[in-house]
């Protein structure tokens, strides 16, 4: 489903990332580890398209994402995966039932599903609210309503539970794991929670030297 083939990132001459490989199997949940500054983060954006890497190729479903021009990127992005990001990207003039619908909205659905995916936060009764009305917490459970809504086929998550009570944490995580696995979905979550990382089928460390087995 999803292959790194020789990525090289560089940012102010200082190497991020370097000949980078690895595939990740279809259906795997996969927890991405390391220290602070080693590209984990470059990582997932290279994997979305939102950054192009100097050299290699990040290939989905075989198809080079270099090769799709902006529309087509796009398109990938909005209907084959799901993003929750460290700044929450929550769009504060929507309510929160907006937010969620998004995605669906955006691919011709009529975003029934977004009262569920709230409720399946800990959100209930907050549909109406804005983001302003919340929390680091709940901005950040709406963020993960908001990517797993449209059931993505591949979830890249960005220390999902970096806001949130181990008991939250630990709930999130429940879901997280449980909506991949209904429909077969791939997840790569980066994290720093030993915790969370607990979840996933394979964690992997990355280093300077690439992606190992933790």
């Amino acid at each position: 489903m999803l292959e790194l083939d020789q990525l090289t990132k560089t940012y102010g001459g200082r190497t991020v990332l370097s000949n980078l490989s690895h595939v990740f199997q279809p259906g795997e949940f996969v927890a991405i580890m390391g220290e602070s500054g080693v590209g984990k983060s470059t990582l997932l954006n290279l994997i979305a398209g939102l950054d192009a890497a100097d050299s290699g190729r990040v290939l989905v479903d075989g198809v080079p994402m270099s090769a799709l021009d902006d529309d087509a990127a796009t398109r990938l992005r909005r209907t084959r995966m799901g993003f929750i990001f460290q700044a929450f990207h929550v769009l504060p003039h929507l309510t929160l039932r907006q937010n969620v619908a998004l995605p669906l909205l955006l691919n011709g659905d009529a975003g029934e599903r977004a009262g569920a995916m709230l409720d399946a936060v800990g959100l209930q009764g907050r549909g109406d609210d804005f983001p302003r009305q919340l929390s680091g917490g709940e901005m950040q459970r709406v963020a993960i309503a908001r990517a797993l809504v449209h059931r993505p086929a591949l979830l890249l998550a960005d220390e999902p539970t970096g806001n949130l009570d181990p008991d939250t944490a630990s709930s999130i995580l429940g879901l997280l794991r449980a909506e991949t696995r209904s429909h077969g979905a791939g997840a790569i979550m980066v994290t720093h929670s030993h915790a969370a990382a607990a979840m996933a089928d394979k964690v992997l460390v990355l280093t300077n030297s690439g992606l190992k087995l933790a």
